[in-house]
């Protein structure tokens, strides 16, 4: 069964877009779909870094098992919210603190807002910058508009019927990607 790391991108105090995390950590497993983990960056509380972990003399051991994990990964979910049309500087700093790590790596990407956009400016930026890094980004899309109103505080969302359709999509996408990867290796 294939293991799916799920990136909780923002680091506000009321984040909205943990839900979404929630959601699909639930959804995984509850369906026998893969293993799965959140990758919390609040928890994991990680300065501003200055350097790729590869250079880093002496990398935190939050930086190592972060890292640790994304490489044991299939495939990841990276859940961001849009903040004025970009994603948070939060997950930029750990896109950009692994290099290797992201090479080929099946990454699907659901982009959170407020609004009623679900985010669709954020994934732009952020897929274009995955995609220097030689991450394989998944083409399925998973906006959500209006998360608030969409998935309570424990990811149960409020059309579940309409919203685990749309994640069926998502996740047979990142699914055949991890499954296109491995019989390529």
């Amino acid at each position: 069964m294939p293991h799916i790391s799920i990136i909780s991108s923002s680091v506000r105090n009321g984040r909205n877009s943990h839900r979404v995390a929630l959601y699909f950590r639930n959804y995984l497993n509850d369906n026998k779909l893969a293993t799965s983990e959140i990758l919390d960056l609040f928890d994991y509380n990680f300065p501003l870094f200055e350097e790729r972990l590869q250079y880093q003399v002496s990398p935190s051991d939050g930086a190592k098992d972060f890292a640790d994990r994304i490489n044991a990964s299939d495939g990841v979910i990276i859940v961001t919210p849009e903040y004025n049309g970009g994603y948070p500087a939060s997950i930029k700093n750990v896109i950009d603190l692994l290099y290797k790590e992201w090479h080929l790596k099946p990454v699907a990407i659901s982009t959170v807002s407020e609004g009623s956009f679900g985010g669709n400016q954020a994934l732009i930026a952020i897929q274009f910058v995955l995609w220097k890094m030689k991450a394989w980004t998944v083409p399925a899309l998973f906006p959500v508009p209006e998360v608030a109103k969409t998935f309570d505080e424990n990811g149960n969302p409020a059309d579940k019927k309409k919203t685990d359709k749309k994640a069926s999509d998502f996740v047979k996408a990142l699914l055949w990607c991890v499954e296109a990867k491995s019989r390529m290796e």
